[in-house]
Parts: C-alpha cells; sequence; structure tokens
C-alpha cells in the first residue's frame, strides 16, 4: 500500500489547484484521474465554449464592420476550422495545467474507496490521512422519450459539421451560450425553456434584457414550455400555455443542468450522500472525518471558481464563500454577484435598487455596443451592496470590482471615492454608487 499527505481524486481545476498548492506547503500528493487533466471545465466546458464564444463574437463583429467604415465581403463561418483552433486551445492550456502539477504524482485510473481513508486506482492502493474528492459532473438528461436522439454539450464539442436547424432543451448559462453561439455561426437557433424566464439564478432584469437581445439576433426562445418528446428525427414536441407545438431540428442538444459524478465505494468510506451529490459540512469534509469534497460534486456551487475557493479553504484558507461571481459568456455578456432583487423582497430587506444604462457610457457607445444594463442593489442601513448585476460587453470582467467589494464589505461611498478611469466600462459602476 502507497502511503502519501493527500489523495486528490479528479484533476478539474478544484483537484489541480489544491494538489498544487498542497505541494507547494510541502506535502507529498497523490491525484488520480480516469480521463484527461483538467477536467471537464478545460476540456469539455469553460475552455472550449469560450473558444467558440470569441469566434462568434468575431464573426458578429464581422458582419456589422460596415458600421465602422470597414467593408469586408462575404464573411463565412469554416466550422472545421473553427472546432479545431477550440481543440488546440484546450491541448495548449491542459499541457501548462499539467507542468502545475511538477512534485506531483498523477495516477491514471478510475478510483474506488475500499475504506475511510483507502482507494485503489490503476492496480494500486493508496492510503492517507486527507483524501479530496474532486471528481465533477456530467450532463444530465430528463427522462423523456426519445431522449436519446439529444445530445449534450460535450458531444457537441466534438462535433466537426455545422447544423442547420438546432433546437437547445434548457435556457439556462449552458443552453444560452450555445445558443448566442450557434446563432452567430449562422444556424437557426430554437431554445425552449422550462421556468418563466432564461437563466433562472439571474435577476430577471439582467435575464429578460440577454432574451430580448438575443431574440433580435435572430434567436427564437420560448419559455414556460415543457419538452414533452423527441422523435426519431429530431422534432421536438413542447408544451405551452395548454398548445402542443413541434419544433423540426437537425440536432438537439440537451441543456438542462449537471449532475455529480460520485466515486465508487463511498459506502465502504462511509461517505454520505443525497440527491445532488456528496453530502458536506461548512468545510467541505463530508461524513467521513478527513475525507473532503469540492467542487461540482458536492453541488453547492457548479462553478470552476467556486471549486478552486473549496480546495483553498480545504487546506486552511480565509476564503469568503458568500460572494461568489458568475458570468454568462452569450452576446452580450451577463454576470452577477450577491442577491438578487427577487431574494431582497423573499428576505425583507430594505433595498435601494439603480439601473445605469450603458448608453450613457462613453466607451460602450464608442464600441458600438450600448445595449446594455448594470444594476446595483445596496442597503438602505449599512450603505454596503447586495448585489450587482450586468448585461453588455464585458460584463464577465466588470464583475470582479464589485466582488471585491463585497468580500471586504465596502460601502458604495468607498467605492465612490475611487477615481475610475474615462473612458472604460468601469465607469458605470462608479456611475452607480453615485444615485
Amino acid at each position: 500500500m502507497t502511503e502519501t499527505d493527500i489523495i486528490i481524486i479528479g484533476a478539474g481545476p478544484g483537484g489541480m489547484d489544491t494538489a498544487a498548492s498542497a505541494c507547494a506547503m510541502g506535502k507529498s500528493v497523490v491525484v488520480i484521474e480516469k480521463g484527461r487533466i483538467g477536467g471537464t471545465c478545460l476540456n469539455r466546458g469553460c475552455i472550449p465554449t469560450k473558444a467558440l464564444a470569441r469566434t462568434a463574437q468575431i464573426a458578429l463583429d464581422a458582419r456589422e464592420a460596415e458600421v465602422f467604415g470597414i467593408g469586408i465581403d462575404g464573411v463565412k463561418v469554416d466550422f472545421r476550422r473553427v472546432m479545431e483552433r477550440k481543440d488546440e486551445v484546450v491541448t495548449a492550456l491542459r499541457e501548462g495545467a499539467a507542468m502545475g502539477l511538477k512534485g506531483v504524482r498523477v495516477v491514471e485510473g478510475v478510483a474506488e474507496f475500499t475504506g475511510t481513508h483507502t482507494v485503489t486506482a490503476a492496480g494500486e492502493e493508496f492510503t492517507a490521512p486527507t483524501i479530496v474528492i474532486a471528481t465533477g459532473s456530467e450532463p444530465a438528461k430528463i427522462p423523456i422519450p426519445g431522449a436519446e436522439y439529444a445530445i449534450d454539450s460535450d458531444s457537441f464539442l466534438e462535433t466537426t459539421v455545422l447544423p442547420g436547424r438546432v433546437t437547445i432543451v434548457g435556457g439556462g448559462v449552458i443552453g444560452i451560450e450555445f445558443a448566442s453561439i450557434l446563432n452567430a455561426f449562422g444556424c437557426d437557433v430554437t431554445v425552449v425553456e422550462f421556468c418563466k424566464e432564461i437563466l433562472p439564478p439571474f435577476d430577471k432584469d439582467i435575464a429578460k434584457r440577454l432574451r430580448m437581445s438575443l431574440g433580435k439576433r435572430g434567436v427564437k426562445i420560448i419559455t414556460s414550455a415543457a419538452v414533452t418528446e423527441i422523435k426519431e428525427n429530431r422534432t421536438v414536441i413542447y408544451e405551452c400555455k395548454g398548445k402542443t407545438i413541434e419544433v423540426e431540428s437537425d440536432v438537439v442538444i440537451m441543456a438542462v443542468g449537471r449532475r455529480a459524478v460520485l466515486p465508487a465505494g463511498l459506502d465502504k468510506a462511509g461517505i454520505e450522500t443525497d440527491r445532488r451529490g456528496i453530502v458536506v459540512n461548512e468545510n467541505y469534509e463530508t461524513t467521513a472525518p478527513g475525507v473532503y469534497a469540492i467542487g461540482d460534486v458536492n453541488a453547492k456551487c457548479m462553478l470552476a471558481h467556486a471549486a478552486v475557493a473549496q480546495g483553498r479553504r480545504v487546506l486552511g484558507e480565509d476564503v469568503d464563500m458568500n460572494v461568489i461571481p458568475a458570468a454568462v459568456f452569450s452576446v452580450p455578456e451577463c454576470s452577477m454577484v450577491g442577491m438578487t432583487e427577487e431574494q431582497c423582497k423573499e428576505h425583507e430587506v430594505e433595498y435601494k435598487s439603480v439601473k445605469v444604462p450603458f448608453r450613457g457610457n462613453g466607451k460602450a457607445v464608442a464600441m458600438g455596443e450600448a445595449d446594455g444594463l448594470l444594476k446595483l442593489l445596496v442597503d438602505n442601513t449599512s450603505g454596503k451592496i447586495l448585489g450587482v448585476h450586468i448585461c453588455g460587453p464585458h460584463a464577465a470582467d466588470l464583475i470582479s470590482e464589485p466582488a471585491l467589494a463585497m468580500a471586504n464589505e465596502m460601502t458604495v461611498e468607498a467605492i465612490s471615492r475611487t477615481i475610475h478611469a474615462h473612458p472604460t466600462l468601469g465607469e458605470l459602476l462608479a456611475t452607480a454608487v453615485t444615485r
């Protein structure tokens, strides 16, 4: 049996970062990974979709270049080359990630618990006083007739043929990002969402603005609709407002969320699970002392940066887990941090809502992207920021400043005293805190 200080099961963002940090602390670390280094985020999620989102932005910019005095004729998308570039980006980053694990022993194989602190993989048995489960998640599917005729986001990222008509089941982050990308590539896109609005966790003002923006681009979005069947010819049947409607498609993408991937033998280790994933306490420790679960597998927050932060907490760092920003890399982008206005009302918080449109920002107007909104929610008593929600260019980058302010309990007055460069999109927050 091989003894080590820490065993980490899974080499996604959470597992990799925790392994590298533990190694830097002088601990002996074994990482067990059944697939490729980088996990879902690097290989089948965050990074490849962002590579595609960049191409989508360029395609849209090229079609609108004449507005800026530049004539570009015959804009077309070479989908095969698009996917090749996506793979090149992933490969380069995966190689870099592997270098970051220098000093860590990486075992290729499927991990299985044989006891509370023992794991087998690749024909070898390992033991450690600390074990971190970071096995991530996989695409979920709704149990409807014909579900097997739909593909998930993982499968679509491996395709080399651009479909003409695509129906996306689910209007969450994954579904909306694919809708934005494929529409920019020239596909006829329909999104069918069960909830009343797309992006259910986001503030409704932001979700509505994005839905309207995508609608102007030609994306057909149906909300409050339940998909009941997918036919073999990829026709999607859904019910909406008492009517049964059919949508013909070449490809159906199922984007209805993700579910935790659980390693085998959890019962032998005394690790409790529920319908969402592995049960953990506030320090991400499972019901087995010394065994932790971070990232998607505990379903607390299915974001790569949340997994990394949870790993840091496991290693003893003081990280504020109450402030976790999120972003949607559509065109335009959306981002959020903190409470939505709906949550403020639900919790009966006395708050002020400030909305700043991008059309009043010099940089946004010069960019030709003035169709956006920043929404600020402030506690009336303390002056602290409750939440910030953005729809517009570079929203994913803009959310970091309010996240920093919230994590350090800064008031809007503190931000208003800070000089923001002009002309920049960052002035949007500076404007909001003075209203």
